[in-house]
């Protein structure tokens, strides 16, 4: 069995309240841990309206049987639905725990009735009743990816990679893990005790590492993950489904079909083809949104040619549950923006109903975020969820008159391209250990709007450096999926030079693909030139096998004349990196990209590396403990 480890946050129902010797024995349950995610809200993003002032958190109790749950603070969620003190919940789907079971019970505060450093109260039969603190954790588990390691293309994982965020001022010591589990997709909430798996480790203060075990295969069903500590046990909950890095190009078949004028007969083989799809599957193409496109889903030679995964509602799920459907399936996505909800905003316990008939199939759900000024309200509906923001000549939800970044010159046409990574760290901290997607601004043809004072921006979709600028700060957060709004055919017509770094970043994200998929976000800074002007930001992904190092560049400028964000020439630049202490030699460092792996210049002090480079726009370096990797 191969371990590694470092780890884990939750807290232990003894951290919280008096032991359970203090209970009357003929209660039977017990509150075994409790999940504590606090609200944030970024304070680098710009807004019309200011935030609502609550900070509430998101809360999951892991509760043993003999159990079932009564009321908090004295109430039904419903009625605290009504008054406004939960966003959503999940309880009143839940059944009676049977005893040796377990059930995790959610509920997402929308007052600071729930919020850190507060309690509240619990009734249950089995539980009786307890008063729980809401604390701040200074451990949690920050991510959690299943995985094939047999490379067997079956959809049903056998690797389970657990990281810890450590912030403590001691280290943590692991013992073991164990994975609880229904007995069936139909009995989700009910989850049983499998056999624990020895891992011990220590996970050094104020410090990150990560449990890395093989299972038996993995039913693609919801899942408690307990690491058991030497001071008690930590506990995450969410959907196992196997991970894979998606490349989505949109809306791909638009309803008039004209995607389909560029099918014809290959000569060579007598089948179809498709110069439309054999284009978006140049740039690294994989899945689209769509359930069924005439003359695509019908036509054999087509899907062989040119697969793509689906992202749609998927209704009924058992048309895609068997091994080979599911493998042509990304992820159950129908509800658009319910943050905006066409007008009005879908309340998130209404995203949770419209979910729900989900929850005994094997589909993994997504919901599309769109503004951070809301969206801790909506954190943990979905089983993968991304947000939808773009930075230049679209439809945002932030104020890009307000952001004071170039000197005081204000633009209507824009936004800092580096929010995105705010927006990335924002949504994954609020959804941990959940993965996460993001959109990122491709060409379309239809974006209006994006005055400025002046004169408007002729150019209504980004230029290869924008768009480029926006995945980037997207990958360096750990995304595991990269969505391309719009990649219709005629948005790729109208805008041809995307094209080159759409196939770049593609090539890219393929060849990285282990360290997004194995690893998790490590560290983040940034940094400021002489005038104490942006100048870098580095972000880095810790894996098994060693890490991703990212520079991009923030001291772009604008193009006046054009209403463009330009990058400058490349400068000298000294970059430095924190490692962590588990991951500390021997190792090599090489620069990456989508022409292959180039030497550079650095060297190590402590537990810090210094790269020295000629640079603008970007850099990705991978430090790698085992050169088979270069």
């Amino acid at each position: 069995m191969r371990t590694l480890v470092f780890i884990a946050s939750i807290w232990l129902a003894s951290q919280f309240y008096q032991s359970s010797d203090t209970l009357p024995l003929c209660f039977g349950g017990e509150l075994a841990g409790i999940t504590v995610t606090p609200h944030q809200i970024d304070s680098t993003l710009r807004y019309r309206s200011p935030h609502s002032s609550v900070l509430s958190s998101r809360i999951q109790l892991f509760v043993k049987g003999p159990a079932e749950f009564s009321t908090i603070q004295s109430k039904t969620p419903e009625e605290l639905l009504k008054s406004g003190d939960l966003a959503w919940h999940d309880v009143s789907t839940a059944s009676e725990i049977p005893d040796g079971a377990l059930s995790v019970w959610t509920f997402n505060g929308n007052s600071n009735e729930f919020a850190v450093g507060k309690e509240f109260q619990l009734k249950s039969t089995g539980l009786g009743e307890l008063q729980v603190p809401i604390k701040t954790p200074s451990h949690w588990i920050s991510a959690i990816t299943f995985l094939d390691s047999d490379a067997d293309s079956t959809q049903h994982p056998n690797r389970c990679l657990v990281y810890i965020e450590n912030q403590q001022s001691t280290e943590l010591q692991i013992q073991q893990l164990r994975l609880w589990l229904p007995k069936s997709n139909d009995t989700w909430q009910t989850l049983w005790p499998q056999p624990e798996i020895p891992c011990p480790s220590t996970i050094a203060a104020n410090e990150k590492g990560f449990i890395d075990v093989v299972t038996p295969k993995l039913p693609l069903t919801y899942a408690a993950i307990e690491v058991q500590t030497s001071t008690g046990s930590l506990w995450a909950h969410l959907r196992i489904k196997r991970e894979q890095f998606d490349i989505s190009g949109g809306w791909v078949f638009d309803s008039k079909g004209k995607w389909q004028e560029a099918t014809e007969t290959d000569p060579l083989t007598g089948k179809s083809r498709n110069s439309f799809l054999d284009l978006l599957s140049s740039l690294h193409i994989n899945t689209a949104h769509y359930e069924q496109a005439a003359g695509y889903s019908d036509n054999e030679a087509l899907l062989e040619r040119n697969p793509l995964k689906r992202f749609a509602k998927l209704w009924p799920t058992e048309i895609w549950e068997n091994d080979t459907q599911l493998s042509k399936v990304h992820a159950v996505e129908f509800l658009g923006e319910p943050q905006y909800g066409g007008g009005r905003p879908v309340p998130p316990q209404e995203v949770f109903d419209a979910f729900l008939p989900y929850k005994k199939s094997k589909l993994p759900t997504s919901v599309t975020h769109s503004e951070e000024r809301i969206w801790r309200f909506y954190a943990g509906l979905s089983d993968y969820p991304h947000f939808d923001a773009y930075r230049v000549v679209a439809p945002a939800a932030d104020s890009w008159r307000s952001y004071d970044r170039w000197n005081g010159q204000k633009i209507s046409w824009g936004a800092p391209l580096e929010t995105i990574g705010n927006l990335c760290r924002s949504l994954r901290e609020l959804n941990r250990p959940l993965p996460c997607a993001v959109w990122s601004q491709g060409p379309h043809d239809g974006w209006g709007g994006g005055f400025s004072l002046t004169k408007r921006r002729a150019r209504r979709s980004p230029n290869p450096a924008e768009l480029r600028a926006q995945a980037l700060h997207a990958l360096a957060t750990r995304i595991t999926s990269l969505y391309w709004f719009n990649l219709s055919k005629s948005s790729l017509e109208k805008f041809p030079d995307t094209w080159e770094p759409m196939r770049r970043i593609g090539r890219e994200i393929k060849m990285l693909e282990e360290f997004y998929l194995t690893g998790d976000a490590y560290r983040f800074q940034t940094l400021k030139n002489a005038a104490g002007e942006p100048d870098w930001e580095l972000s880095s992904i810790i894996a098994p096998r060693g890490m991703l190092l990212f520079a991009i560049d923030t001291a772009y400028q604008i193009d006046t004349e054009n209403q463009e964000f330009v990058f400058g020439p490349p400068r000298e630049a000294r970059f430095s990196f924190t490692i962590p202490q588990w991951l500390n030699g021997p190792f090599e460092i090489r620069r990456v990209d989508a022409d292959g792996i180039h030497p550079i210049a650095w060297q190590q002090t402590d537990n810090t590396v210094h790269i020295t480079d000629v640079a603008s726009a970007d850099r990705i370096y991978m430090l790698a403990k085992n050169l088979d990797l270069f």
